[in-house]
């Protein structure tokens, strides 16, 4: 069934309506009608499977017919600190993370990123990801979308995640999947975790010596050398195969 995310004051006890975007896109290019089943979102985790009942110029309205309790997301909540990469690498990397159940992705200025975004051109960049974020999760039927936060300088970003239960990044002076495999066992359900990927180039000694002594660990992701777009994919989906049952 088609998801679709809908404010959570839109949804009451045994309806639920739909505003915005999504009613023309319901109404005229899937060509839903009354009768039809579709499913909604709160955005926090609730999701609802529901029928289609009438419509109006402005809305779709609902009856809900179950809860789904189990959901579609990670039982921990991983975030991808994500150096900023050239072109239009960060789309790939924002749709695909999310598709393999990122809780949020925070995008960062390091040394040897090559992009760099003025104020103006940075919120139009945030507002397009973030747009990018909720496609991704609705194809994938995740019940949050993930947040794209701005842009944050490398040590703001590495400060950020002090509190976090593990702390990630894979480095190319790293060595031994073993040790690898050792931290990725120890993630389980309710942690939250920190995945550091370093853009086009890698990191810098300095910054990689930072990360670690606020607690980050160097891992390595294999023999081959990874691309920037490719690493947290990666990372992700050794997460995902560890935590899901």
């Amino acid at each position: 069934m088609y998801l679709f995310f809908v404010d959570g004051r839109e949804i009451g006890e045994k309806t639920a309506r739909i505003t915005g975007p999504d009613v023309n896109h319901i109404k005229n290019v899937l060509r839903m009608k009354p009768g039809d089943k579709l499913r909604i979102s709160d955005g926090e985790r609730l999701c609802y499977n529901c029928r289609i009942e009438a419509f109006e110029e402005d809305g779709v309205f609902l009856s809900l017919l179950s809860r789904d309790e189990d959901g579609t997301e990670l039982p921990a909540k991983v975030v991808l600190f994500q150096g900023l990469p050239k072109g239009d690498k960060m789309e790939l990397v924002i749709q695909k993370n999310v598709e393999l159940g990122v809780s949020r992705i925070v995008p960062v200025a390091t040394r040897r990123s090559v992009v760099r975004l003025d104020e103006k051109k940075a919120e139009a960049k945030v507002r397009r990801w973030n747009a990018i974020s909720e496609s991704a999760a609705k194809q994938s039927k995740r019940t949050v979308v993930p947040e794209v936060s701005r842009v944050l300088p490398f040590k703001e970003a590495v400060d950020l995640a002090a509190d976090f239960d593990c702390r990630l990044f894979p480095y190319e002076h790293a060595e031994g999947m073993e040790e690898t495999r050792r931290l990725l066992s120890q993630v389980k359900p309710g942690m939250q975790v920190a995945v550091f990927i370093g853009p086009e180039g890698g990191f810098e000694e300095d910054e990689a010596a930072y990360a670690r002594e606020r607690g980050f660990t160097p891992i390595t992701l294999g023999r081959r050398i990874l691309r920037t777009e490719t690493a947290g994919m990666a990372l992700l989906s050794a997460l995902m195969f560890q935590l899901e049952k």
